[in-house]
């Protein structure tokens, strides 16, 4: 099962290497563009450094999934690469990682750098609290406005997730599971029998 961080959740650990700093930051980043803007805010934190590298890999579909990576002036190869096979390895999705470098005077050689940056990487990874992400299967319940607040606190109490409510003519509850037919027993026994799941597609969702 692939893993991400929690939303709004900045990860930081700093290693050093013969003198140089090494500061890993990792965050969630459902697309590109947070991935990029991370990058620019990282760069406007740490101006004085010599080196921004970073990894990102978003998307949970195959075609929708994005990985880049980049070294920021070190050798080809030495830095982006590896912080990536790092996160590949380790089957995250939707999260970008930047790592910053003070050099500290001493070269570190290609194989000093890979290792020091995908070190870098582990790190901070090792020290995230993740989450699992599973494709549930999505399916909408459209109760009373009277019942609605009853029927969703009875769902999450017994472990339902419920991923979304609109309020129209009457509130439609989107759920999420994995087992479509023990949701159809839950709902009819919370709503004696009255209430109506209707299939909505799937979606890849924090468990």
């Amino acid at each position: 099962m692939p893993s991400t961080l929690p939303a709004g959740t900045d990860i930081v650990a700093e290693t050093e290497v013969k003198r140089s700093r090494f500061i890993a930051v990792l965050r969630r980043a459902d697309r590109a563009t947070e991935a990029q803007d991370f990058l620019d805010e990282q760069r406007r934190r740490y101006p004085d450094a010599r080196h921004h590298c970073w990894a990102y890999i978003t998307g949970d579909e195959p075609s929708e999934l994005a990985e880049r990576a980049g070294d920021d002036g070190e050798p080809g190869g030495t830095a982006g690469v590896p912080m990536l096979q790092v996160l590949r390895t380790r089957d995250l999705v939707d999260v970008a990682v930047v790592v910053t470098r003070y050099f500290g005077g001493v070269k570190l050689g290609a194989g000093g750098l890979v290792r020091a940056y995908s070190g870098a990487v582990a790190a901070v990874v090792d020290a995230a609290p993740l989450v699992g992400r599973e494709r549930l299967e999505l399916l909408t319940l459209e109760v009373g406005h009277d019942t609605a607040g009853r029927v969703e606190a009875e769902l999450r109490g017994r472990g339902v997730a419920v991923v979304d409510t609109a309020y129209g003519a009457a509130a439609a509850l989107t759920l999420a599971t994995r087992d479509p037919a023990r949701l159809a027993d839950t709902v009819a026994e919370i709503t004696a029998g009255a209430g109506e799941l209707v299939p909505a597609g799937a979606r890849w969702v924090d468990v």
